[in-house]
């Protein structure tokens, strides 16, 4: 008598992830036509909502996955910003070549500040993040070379002449600024698809798995051997990374800089929070939903001077209360779909005895 096992495997599709995955690649395709099919200022209100979901993805993975509730993210996005308009003025560097140089001059940016706020818990962490965002402001006020607290421009030659500008001039016949708004919008599609591939590929991982142990119970995690410390400081880096990309990408297309401006916590932070906890946070769906919703209700709203700011803190609170895990949470409890799963489900059959001959076969 043998015993037959059939296999097992882990999977985490559902039903509506792979038809959604097609609906992906075909709007990917109508999104990269997008400067072709639309009038300019769609293709800047694009470029926004882009990278704000960007931003949003990276404080979801940090405090949705990683357990780190930062309100400093924008150190991150100042601090880019104003390394890449140093490389472009001080060291004569292609805007598109110091947006990479940004990220990099970021993510080392957050090595001494993770030294400091990880030995933070809660909200003194969130407070600790806050401190750090503006020393780096007041630090970065004071460059007489970048235009102190009053700011600076890019140099009209340098965005003028930025990598692959010429091309479209030449190939599509557009005029220098419409080929840099496009340009500029076709690297933050970029930067939002490779965003979301590396964290959708990262909850999927084994590291994933610590990430999520790590965020529901640190304790608990580190007694089953994971390294909380360094999966949060891996999260903590990648993220400063991006947002550092992030930030100056979108001084690449202001063309413009203050210290209030690239520092704005209300810009760069709170409408960030805002998108994730009205999509959803700890979802890789929330942000998209929630970026969507932010970009209609501020066109909706801003016509109401001061009262916008209290209306979406009004229905910021609304879905805090009534929806804890934000609109897609809601709307995925009650029909089971993710888009992005990342829930390992257990596929195979049941166990099966089978007879081969027998003690005389």
């Amino acid at each position: 008598m043998s015993l037959v096992v059939p296999s097992w495997r882990v999977e985490t599709r559902t039903k509506a992830s792979a038809p959604f995955a097609l609906a992906a690649a075909a709007a990917l395709a109508l999104a990269f036509a997008a400067p072709f099919l639309v009038s300019r200022g769609v293709v800047q209100d694009l470029f926004f909502i882009l990278t704000m979901l960007v931003l949003a993805q990276n404080w979801n993975l940090l405090a949705g996955y990683a357990g780190l509730i930062s309100v400093g993210q924008q150190a991150f996005v100042g601090f880019g910003a104003y390394a890449m308009f140093a490389c472009v003025i001080l060291l004569g560097v292609d805007p598109i070549a110091a947006v990479l140089i940004a990220g990099v001059l970021s993510m080392l940016l957050a090595i001494p500040t993770a030294f400091f706020t990880f030995r933070l818990q809660g909200p003194y962490f969130a407070i600790g993040t806050w401190v750090i965002a503006e020393v780096v402001r007041l630090l970065l006020a004071q460059w007489k070379a970048l235009g102190g607290g009053t700011g600076t421009s890019l140099p009209r030659d340098a965005t003028r002449d930025m990598i692959g500008v010429g091309l479209m001039r030449d190939v599509f016949d557009m005029k220098a600024s419409e080929a840099g708004d496009a340009l500029t919008y076709w690297l933050a599609l970029i930067l939002m698809v490779l965003t979301i591939g590396f964290v959708y590929r990262l909850l999927c991982s084994k590291q994933g798995l610590g990430l999520a142990a790590v965020r529901d119970n640190e304790q608990a995690a580190r007694a089953v051997g994971v390294n909380a410390r360094r999966m949060k400081a891996l999260v903590y880096l990648a993220a400063s990374f991006i947002t550092g990309v992030a930030g100056a990408l979108i001084y690449v297309q202001k063309a413009r800089i203050s210290p209030d401006a690239a520092f704005s916590v209300i810009d760069w932070t709170a409408y960030v929070i805002f998108i994730v906890v009205i999509g959803g946070i700890g979802t890789v769906e929330g942000p998209i939903v929630g970026v969507i919703l932010f970009f209609f209700l501020q066109n909706l709203l801003a016509g109401y001077g001061s009262w916008y700011l209290l209306m979406l803190g009004l229905i910021g609170i609304l879905v805090m209360l009534f929806a804890p895990r934000g609109l897609w949470g809601l709307f995925s409890d009650r029909t089971g779909i993710q888009l992005f799963p990342v829930r390992r489900l257990l596929r195979g059959g049941s166990l099966n005895q089978a007879h081969k001959g027998g003690p005389h076969g």
